[in-house]
């Protein structure tokens, strides 16, 4: 299923097949991890150039999609949290569909953009402690995450 059908699929509830629930489910999950990286970038009130093109390039990567793709998901994603209450309704289809080595690469990701700039705000930190959290990760996992972003390209 195209991305332009999962913008059906969640901005206006048209119903799927069962053979496509699982593409479905799947892009979803693609939906919440944008969801969380652009909030971990805009935790600070501020979404810089650097932090934009950070999140790009790491939804490209992990999902394997094409730059237009990354602009339609993130284009996708911004409608979706516009419409939420908070964060959980993505953490928890986070939680149910990824393994805690899944949701530990999600907060490194989320690590990535914040250092993208090469400063860290109160603001993502407190973020990425409660996104750690809602993501049922230990502290532990939290620092041995930033740790190695932090220290991942130098010397």
């Amino acid at each position: 299923m195209a991305l332009f059908s999962l913008k059906k699929v969640l901005l206006k509830g048209v119903e799927v097949d069962t053979e496509s629930q699982e593409q479905v489910e799947a892009e979803r999950v693609q939906v919440a991890t944008c969801i969380i990286l652009l909030e971990v970038a805009k935790s600070d009130d501020e979404f810089s150039s650097i932090e934009k093109a950070t999140v790009k390039a790491i939804l490209k990567k992990k999902f394997d999609i094409s730059a237009e793709a990354v602009e339609e998901l993130m284009e996708v994603a911004s409608r979706k949290r516009e419409e939420s209450i908070d964060l959980w309704e993505f953490t928890n289809l986070i939680n149910v569909n990824y393994s805690k080595e899944e949701k530990k690469r999600i907060v490194e990701s989320a690590w990535r953009v914040i250092y993208a700039d090469e400063k860290l705000d109160g603001y993502e930190d407190h973020f990425v402690h409660k996104l750690a959290k809602l993501l049922q990760l230990d502290h532990s996992d939290l620092i041995e995450a930033k740790l190695k972003v932090k220290y991942e390209n130098k010397p």
